[in-house]
């Protein structure tokens, strides 16, 4: 089988090997390993640093194109250029594939999308790993993807993996999951929740993340006789900001001789998977996702996620009819909520294992094996 892979996210040739962006890669790894012949048309270009790792498989090849950018004028008049020679590559490509595979949301993606729609009788899947909710505020060009993969007179054939259960969807929208743990990691995973209470971050220290949101709240918890700790695991450009402002709260007064707020930075899978197993509560005040990984991940371990009612948030906590409490995590909606929450949850011991229990047991239902036998059904249906 040929499969073309199509995507916004960059190969990078480093130490004379294919690499991307790590979570990408393990992932691709899966899809690989069912094929015979691999193509990718995508960027080999990128400024920003990137966390990357090597492809297990080398032996692929890659078309390169420039990525369409239009946040200044420059760039929006190149990429206008550029698009009809792209549109004749990705049209090129997708014709002697057997299977075309598109990653969205993107610029490449949408285009890849528009093209798709001459070749019906192609095999095609569609992973969307953006927010799919119908009333999510996202750029037009999301939009656009979203209306015309969603269009089954349009796109034929086709298969859109997207990220939570919506209503009202075309029938080629496919609830999908992403998975990081293996069947043989499955362990159950016992909490006492007792004082000091043990919150842990795990994610980019940046504005659309709000990890201020979790200062703010160790620091009304310890004010309220509730002794918390927080647990950071990430950098970004609110480490300094974060660490000056938590500096400033009077620890001693808080947790006795312990800090209320540790800082760790980036750190292997490894640390911060002991982090998951210490930690009670997961936060994670978020702006926008597709699949919160850090709340998946932090639910295998049996922690309480305590996350925003964005994407798929409130499906995986098993919240409904707008509530805040679901059977497996709690709604942030603001720091008086949340603490009110807390405080009956200490006061009733058995609710709360009993919501660390269905965290960890609907967790440990998505695992790589399964996540893998899901891309074969999809590679061979």
């Amino acid at each position: 089988m040929k499969l073309l892979i199509i995507s916004d996210a960059p190969i990078l040739r480093l130490s004379d090997k294919k690499e991307a962006y790590a979570p990408y890669v393990r992932e691709m790894d899966l899809w690989m390993q069912h094929v015979s012949d691999i193509s990718f048309v995508c960027p080999t270009r990128y400024q920003r640093k990137l966390l990357t790792q090597p492809f297990q498989e080398q032996d692929f090849k890659i078309t390169s194109l420039r990525r369409l950018e239009f946040h200044n004028i420059i760039s929006a008049l190149i990429s206008i250029i550029t698009i009809p020679y792209q549109t004749i590559i990705l049209w090129n490509a997708m014709r002697k594939a057997d299977h075309i595979h598109v990653r969205c949301p993107g610029n490449l993606a949408l285009l890849a999308s528009v093209v798709q729609i001459t070749l019906p009788r192609k095999r095609k899947t569609i992973k969307y790993a953006g927010n799919f909710s119908p009333n999510a505020s996202q750029p037009l060009s999301y939009r656009w993807q979203k209306r015309i993969l969603s269009n089954t007179s349009l796109s034929k054939n086709i298969d859109v993996l997207v990220y939570g259960k919506w209503s009202g969807q075309s029938r080629n929208i496919k609830s999908f999951f992403t998975a990081t743990y293996s069947e043989k990691d499955k362990k159950h995973f016992k909490k006492e929740f007792k004082e000091p209470l043990q919150f842990i971050f795990v994610g980019t220290l940046s504005p659309n993340k709000n990890p201020q949101l979790l200062v703010e709240l160790i620091k009304l918890l310890n004010h309220k006789g509730i002794v918390s700790q927080a647990h950071f695991y990430g950098d970004g450009i609110l480490m300094d900001k974060l660490k000056n402002e938590s500096s400033l709260i009077e620890v001693n007064s808080l947790c006795g001789s312990e800090k209320a707020f540790y800082f760790y930075g980036n750190q292997p899978k490894e640390i911060v998977q002991n982090g998951y197993k210490k930690a009670h509560f997961s936060f994670l005040a978020s702006q926008s996702e597709g699949w919160p990984k850090a709340v998946a991940e932090s639910m295998w371990y049996g922690c309480i996620p305590i996350a925003t009612a964005v994407s798929c948030v409130p499906w995986m906590l098993g919240v409904s009819d707008n509530k805040s409490l679901g059977s497996r995590g709690v709604i942030f909606t603001d720091i008086d909520n949340t603490i009110a929450t807390i405080k009956q949850f200490l006061n009733q011991q058995e609710d709360i294992n009993l919501l660390s229990q269905n965290a960890q047991e609907w967790s440990q239902d998505y695992t790589l094996e399964k996540f893998e036998d899901e891309i074969v059904k999809l590679l061979h249906s």
